[in-house]
């Protein structure tokens, strides 16, 4: 390529081959296979009326149909909005408002900003040129406009123009299907949480509904005490993950109808620190391991940086504490409890009460809630309960929502 316009030729005739990289735009005819640069609609701003009979009959006579034209400046804004010009040939010199102050107008808009204009004028200034490049002018025509240069020059532009548009167009689409794989991504992530929630939940739970009516109830709560909406889709995925580490208690404890005697308690009681070691962001060393493994559920375990396990990490290993500091693992009391933990032990609670069990019926709902006030201050934080004991009519709805299902309706 010896010069500018070769290269602009062979943008051209690139264009009008249709470079089929993606759809063709919305809006300009030289992207569209079937159209040439003829077919674009091209708008004349000049305050000389024969300038533009002028500029008409040349593009005419080359082709051009669809022109647009205005005398007067202080209109233009209002009809590049409505016809939506392919390319503006714009003078600069007009007694309303100047073709430079147009042109600013113009890269202003967000929806004429990108707008290609073609500055005619009968000056020589150099100075009145750089500030027209500046505001994003993409050539210049000296007035008297010679037919053959107009037209060359027009064609010229509007190929760059097409090819940009391709270009914005694959870009788009592009980044749609970004945005499509990443709502896959999040979706399969949430699937393979949930699907390992209820594995640990199959093993106490027939239904496995519990963990499903667990995150409904912390959303609720953290919803009411006014955590924003990204907290609480958090919370409401990391707490059905609270009671995982019951996949490592044998069965003839998870399932024993009467009460558990010491030692077996003390063995329960180690499910919220398995539960925590399975849901741990792994090592360095052990992400490195798993790199080549292709299963989703081990990216999705062995992710060091997502926030639904690492915060379900901490609800696992708190959501049994108490307020008074007589709960388990630690022992840990008041503030000292992650608000997560306090947030999802209510959850569980009002859950564990109202649902049947290997060692109990289903309590009724007054009768729940009463245990649930009972306990305030003691088990339970005060703030969060009384945020729960608010939405108690939005928990009941939940709980008709999520009835359990037999175990014959699951296999």
């Amino acid at each position: 390529m010896n010069n500018l316009n070769d290269q602009m030729e062979l943008m051209a005739e690139t264009c009008e081959q249709g470079l089929n990289l993606v759809a063709s735009p919305t809006r300009s005819p030289t992207n569209d296979e079937n159209c040439t640069p003829r077919d674009a609609c091209v708008m004349i701003i000049d305050d000389e009326s024969i300038n533009i009979e002028i500029v008409k009959a040349y593009l005419e006579e080359e082709g051009f149909e669809n022109l647009v034209a205005t005398t007067q400046a202080s209109k233009a804004m209002d009809m590049l909005r409505e016809h939506k010009p392919d390319i503006v040939l714009l003078d600069i010199k007009m007694p309303e408002i100047s073709g430079l102050e147009l042109l600013r107008m113009m890269r202003r808009d967000r929806e004429m900003m990108m707008i290609p204009a073609i500055v005619l004028t009968a000056a020589n200034d150099p100075q009145v040129k750089l500030q027209a490049l500046r505001l994003g002018a993409s050539d210049f025509l000296a007035k008297p406009v010679d037919p053959s240069e107009l037209t060359l020059r027009l064609e010229n532009v509007l190929a760059v123009k097409a090819y940009q548009d391709h270009l914005a167009d694959y870009s788009e689409k592009l980044e749609q299907q970004v945005r499509i794989r990443t709502e896959e991504l999040v979706h399969s992530r949430q699937e393979a949480i949930h699907c390992l929630a209820r594995a640990g939940e199959f093993r106490d739970d027939d239904t496995g509904r519990h963990v499903t009516r667990v995150g409904r109830y912390a959303a609720m709560i953290a919803a009411e005490l006014g955590f924003p909406q990204a907290a609480i889709d958090l919370i409401e995925q990391a707490a059905q993950l609270h009671d995982v580490g019951k996949i490592g208690i044998p069965d003839a404890i998870l399932h024993k109808p009467g009460k558990l005697d010491p030692q077996e308690f003390e063995i329960i009681q180690e499910h919220c620190n398995i539960g925590r070691r399975i849901i741990n962001p792994l090592s360095h060393e052990e992400s490195i391991r798993l790199k080549t493994h292709t299963s989703v559920g081990l990216q999705i375990m062995g992710s060091t940086n997502s926030p639904v396990l690492r915060l379900a990490a901490v609800i696992a290993a708190t959501h049994h504490e108490k307020w008074d500091g007589s709960g388990y693992p630690k022992g840990l009391a008041g503030n000292a409890i992650p608000i997560e933990g306090r947030i999802v032990a209510v959850a569980d609670v009002f859950d564990a009460l109202s649902s049947a069990r290997p060692y109990k019926e289903a309590f009724p709902i007054d009768r729940c809630l009463k245990i649930l006030i009972d306990s305030r201050g003691k088990h339970f934080d005060p703030r969060v309960l009384d945020a729960f004991l608010r939405r108690k009519e939005e928990a009941i709805r939940v709980r008709e929502d999520y009835v359990d299902f037999e175990r014959d309706d699951i296999l």
